[in-house]
């Protein structure tokens, strides 16, 4: 890939900051912002519900965004339309909600079984944890093997039986990638009406994903973490599943008749999408896929793989300087948590944003998760296609000026480190 081919796509790169906070957020390149701008300066108005021009191309657009979401998380093929199954929400949290609200308040009884893991972000925690309160029902938690950040499988005899499963694909701070498709093999296994809902919100931005071949029921994601513009994101949810549940949201668009006594809902996915939705977002979404599809997402996952090698290398040469998530690069993406010993996160954040480096501290949404590892907060380092090798460098070093700022030594391995980075991209 032509990485400054890339770089030059994204204006705000530009500036001289490194950025490197994307499992939080990515930048945007032009295309999309292009798209959204042609939207609002060429055909926007309200969809569905204009018979003239300006409606029917913004409606046409926004139908075509679902597509393209269909067809990049593998529910639908190339050129295949009427995406059914696709239901746009706000973002991958609103999404997890939807399932929680609308099939998790019909579905879980007293004493049925909720599984999740101790590496969820919040959004895929709390709304289980709340339903299981609740409902009465049980919460099961997977624990982490504390040296390989993984799952181990003698966790997964928790959904023999159970009724719904919750797991993120992709931790969005070990960068660890579970094997959703053997735990919705297992739980369906173990019990036919059990329901699968997978978090993709880190996974699809960063690695090809087949939802069919998962064998999820549900499976989230959000715009914003994918080049997309924020306050858009979707829902894949079987259609059998999408029928029976009750609508979310009520207002407009999601109704077929109402009358004085009763109202009856329209078909899916726009039961679930009330009120004028995110019309430019949904567009710049389709151009965000259009792009990432241009690249190839084989190519961007392993373009990260390296980068994570590099940067796995780099940090292990800083003496006091823990790294967290595991080892093997195959198993994992382009997410590295650290500490550096005598110096709090926040403090290592903000030198390096001192250095024009842009890169996350705090417990990230995950206090379980650090909980569990005997962790108040760390830095999290996260990269996407257009970070370089060069800009990891600046990280190291910086980090190296954080541990002088505190008085703690570096030993010969500075030295090394310094002559050998930045050889090549």
């Amino acid at each position: 890939m032509n990485i400054e081919k890339i770089r030059a796509d994204f204006p705000i790169l530009s500036e001289p900051v490194a950025y490197l906070d994307n499992a939080a957020s990515s930048q945007k390149p032009r295309q999309v912002i292009d798209a959204i701008k042609e939207c609002y300066e060429t055909y926007y108005a309200n969809v569905h519900r204009g018979l003239y021009r300006f409606s029917e191309e913004a409606t046409d657009k926004y139908e075509k965004a679902r597509e393209a979401v269909a067809e990049f998380i593998g529910t639908r093929k190339k050129n295949e339309s009427n995406a059914r199954d696709i239901v746009f929400t706000r973002n991958a949290t609103e999404a997890i909600n939807l399932v929680a609200y609308s099939w998790g308040e019909t579905n879980i009884k007293r004493g049925d079984t909720i599984v999740v893991s101790i590496m969820e972000h919040h959004s895929n925690f709390v709304p289980w944890q709340q339903l299981a309160k609740r409902k009465k029902a049980k919460l099961e938690i997977f624990d982490i093997d504390p040296k390989t950040y993984e799952i181990p499988e003698s966790e997964l005899e928790k959904l023999h039986n159970t009724k719904f499963v919750a797991i993120t694909h992709a931790s969005n701070v070990l960068g660890t990638i579970n094997d959703v498709r053997e735990i919705a093999k297992i739980a369906h296994d173990s019990n036919p009406d059990s329901v699968v809902l997978v978090d993709g919100a880190q996974s699809a931005p960063h690695i090809p994903v087949d939802v069919e071949r998962i064998g999820c029921d549900f499976f989230a994601i959000t715009g914003h973490k994918m080049l997309g513009p924020s306050g858009i994101g979707a829902l894949y949810g079987k259609a059998e599943l999408l029928e029976k549940m009750p609508p979310f949201l009520y207002g407009g668009d999601m109704i077929r008749e109402v009358r004085k006594e009763q109202s009856t809902w329209n078909e899916i996915p726009y039961k679930f999408e009330a009120g004028t939705p995110n019309i430019s977002g949904a567009i710049g979404l389709h151009a965000a896929i259009d792009y990432l599809n241009g690249i190839r997402m084989e190519k961007i996952a392993e373009y990260e793989k390296k980068l994570t090698k590099y940067v796995m290398k780099k940090l292990g040469e800083i003496d006091g300087v823990r790294q967290f998530g595991p080892k093997n690069t195959n198993n994992r993406l382009g997410i590295i948590p650290f500490t550096v010993d005598g110096v709090h996160p926040h403090d290592v954040a903000a030198i390096l944003d001192e250095h024009d480096i842009a890169i996350r501290s705090g417990h990230h949404c995950a206090m379980p998760l650090h909980e569990r590892l005997g962790l108040d907060s760390t830095n999290r380092t996260s990269f996407y296609v257009y970070n370089t090798k060069e800009e990891i460098d600046r990280m190291i070093d910086a980090i190296e000026e954080a541990k002088k700022t505190f008085g703690i030594g570096t030993t010969g391995n500075e030295a090394k480190a310094k002559q050998t980075r930045g050889k090549s991209k």
